[in-house]
């Protein structure tokens, strides 16, 4: 075993040992997409750098004793805009779940083309209504959101921490305040929680009106259903300190009368492409799917785990400058690296002490390259390798048929389960029939505790 892990928290600006509140179940959020476009490559870093502390959580506390979610936001006024452009001659909400399954469905593949295990949970807005409206009416009871021209707001001058992620206090946010205040909002830094839906936008019945939740109010209620009003580690994106994370912890801790939501916050840094942020209008924003199946960026296709070892040779709090040149050289790595089985074997010493100490993964790279090394040389170092690059969701094993692409297929079996809930039959039968001509051939059955359907897959030989 590795020495204490510690971690970089964001909420103390220092780097603190990792006590689980319960080691039988350690609990981590991260903010998922919000699926109106595809994702970017910025949008894979956080699922990258996380997927890598959940592997590691798991090792260390053991598979069956980690529980990590992360969210769909599947309703947002971007989404709405989306569908109207997308699917003008559709009603609304037919072009919504156009456009949601299609995004949500994309994202899935792309994740695990990269090499990420899915999450434990992967809840979605729409089916937390009720716990968002729930907290909503606790925080007016409690003084802490009003309601005012049909929005309800969170008062954050109710709140004495507010601002303690960020260390923004509200006079700084009300100097800084170039834009005119809407005239309901009794203070400037007020955020809504709730708002009206017009018969043509998507909505929900509550005590003020059918309309539609604020952004924030869903990673409240769906870290709350899942993991407790307090929890082990939030992390995301270093864009969603604020006002995003800041206003999380404000509707949790007044909502359920704690003093923090999570004991542990975690930001991963920027990506910047070829030493430029990211734009459309420059012509260097390109998508997961684009760096995996066209051409457009160094004039060639990527394989998935060059771009994922590509992400993890910069610290993840660091910032990144994604570039042909630095794929290139993670590509050369990898065609250094032998191939085998892990067996029993257990990741060294040297990857583990690297990411116990905050997620090292620059260190841990270089651990395991040098034990590429000894292994090129002595068989015997080979399943130390192995099982130190699963570690990093790295594979090191031999190919198989259609090569060992677990992670992948796991999704797909996702997406088809979601599919079939849906009774979207024609998109379930095609991931089977696509499977199936791959050699990989699914096999569907019921839960023996929930009665609730369940598939397999296995390797047809």
């Amino acid at each position: 075993m590795a020495e204490g892990l510690k971690l970089y928290n964001t909420l103390t600006r220092s780097k603190v040992d990792f006590t689980p509140i319960d080691p039988k179940n350690v609990r981590m959020y991260v903010c998922g997409p919000t699926v109106y476009d595809f994702a970017h490559i910025g949008n894979a870093r956080p699922v990258i750098v996380f997927d890598v502390l959940y592997r590691l959580l798991r090792h260390i506390y053991g598979e069956n004793h980690v529980t990590y979610a992360r969210n769909i936001t599947d309703v947002d006024d971007k989404i709405n805009a989306r569908a109207l452009r997308d699917f003008p001659d559709l009603p609304l909400n037919e072009a919504i779940a156009k456009v949601t399954q299609k995004t949500a469905d994309q994202f899935h593949a792309d994740v695990a083309a990269l090499g990420n295990l899915p999450p434990t949970i992967e809840p979605r807005a729409t089916d937390n209504i009720s716990q968002m409206i729930d907290i909503i009416s606790t925080l007016i009871a409690k003084g802490h959101a009003y309601v005012a021209e049909g929005e309800v707001l969170f008062d954050t001058r109710s709140m004495a921490a507010y601002g303690q992620l960020s260390k923004r206090n509200l006079d700084e946010q009300q100097a800084g305040i170039r834009i005119a205040v809407e005239a309901h909002k009794k203070h400037p830094g007020d955020f809504v929680l709730w708002k009206l839906s017009s018969d043509h936008e998507p909505g929900w019945d509550s005590p003020w009106g059918r309309g539609r939740p604020g952004w924030h109010i869903e990673c409240s209620a769906m870290s709350k259903r899942y993991l407790g009003e307090v929890f082990d580690i939030h992390g995301g994106g270093l864009d969603l300190i604020f006002p995003h994370h800041e206003n999380e912890i404000a509707q949790s801790c007044c909502a359920n009368d704690t003093s923090v939501m999570a004991n542990m916050w975690m930001h991963n840094g920027f990506v910047q492409v070829e030493g430029r942020k990211m734009s459309k209008s420059d012509g260097n924003f390109f998508t997961i799917n684009e760096l995996l199946d066209t051409e457009n960026f160094g004039g060639r296709k990527w394989p998935g785990e060059v771009l994922r070892l590509a992400m993890l040779m910069t610290h993840y709090r660091e910032p990144i400058d994604f570039s042909v040149k630095r794929l290139e050289e993670a590509e050369r790595l990898i065609a250094k690296w032998p191939t085998g089985e892990a067996g029993d074997a257990a990741p060294d010493q040297s990857v583990l002490d690297a990411l116990t100490d905050d997620l090292n993964t620059v260190a841990a790279v270089q651990a395991l390259h040098a034990l590429a090394s000894a292994a090129n040389s002595d068989p015997s170092r080979l399943p130390a390798f192995v099982a130190s690059a699963a570690l990093l969701g790295l594979t090191a094993k031999k190919a198989e048929v259609n090569e060992d692409l677990s992670a992948a297929i796991d999704a797909l079996v996702e997406m088809r389960l979601e599919m079939l809930k849906t009774k979207n039959f024609a998109e379930a039968d095609k991931i089977r029939d696509d499977l199936l001509a791959k050699g990989i051939q699914l096999k569907d059955g019921k839960s023996k505790d929930t009665g609730e359907r369940v598939t397999t897959w296995e390797v047809k030989r």
